[in-house]
């Protein structure tokens, strides 16, 4: 059964026609990974990658780089945002990216876990914030009551934005 598998489908390189290239993702056709995705025990790092990628590459669509949550990041490692894209212009793969962190920032396993543990259950508090996010949620999902953290709430935006059925 593998065997027929494998032929039936093939991972597509970078250059494949319709394939997705992570080195410069193309933000216009398909939504960056999960912020839940984690890389080096941070969740939104790849995430970040990809929108950073996009910008660099004009293929950013509506994703902001440096937005709140890339801020988020960017204060609790201490690392320049600039910086950050500077070295994402270099084309450095995930692996390389989270090498260049971990340089910049001498933050500990246990508060890495910590920090990403916070940023998963982190809820919209402000009213305004939270006026935004209702908006949106009613919008896309009004039957929905999981949609809790911001997390819970890009990823459903996320999956409706791209053509996802709620």
């Amino acid at each position: 059964m593998a065997k027929s598998l494998s032929k039936a489908y093939k991972n597509p390189s970078p250059a494949a026609r319709d394939g997705l290239n992570y080195a410069a993702p193309d933000l216009t056709r398909h939504p960056p990974r999960s912020p839940r995705t984690r890389l080096g025990g941070y969740v939104h790092l790849p995430r970040l990658l990809d929108k950073a990628r996009a910008v660099a590459a004009g293929k950013g669509a509506d994703f902001h780089y440096n937005c709140p949550f890339d801020q988020q990041f960017f204060v609790f490692t201490g690392i320049d945002h600039e910086a950050f894209m500077a070295e994402i212009k270099r084309g450095g793969s995930d692996s390389e990216m989270l090498a260049y962190v971990r340089s910049k920032s001498k933050r500990q396993a246990f508060e890495i876990a910590a920090w990403s543990a916070f940023l998963e259950q982190w809820t919209p508090s402000h009213p305004d914030q939270r006026g935004f996010v209702n908006e949106v949620h009613k919008k896309n999902a009004p039957n929905r009551d999981d949609i809790a953290t911001w997390f819970d709430w890009l990823e459903l935006d996320d999956y409706v934005t791209y053509g996802g059925k709620p």
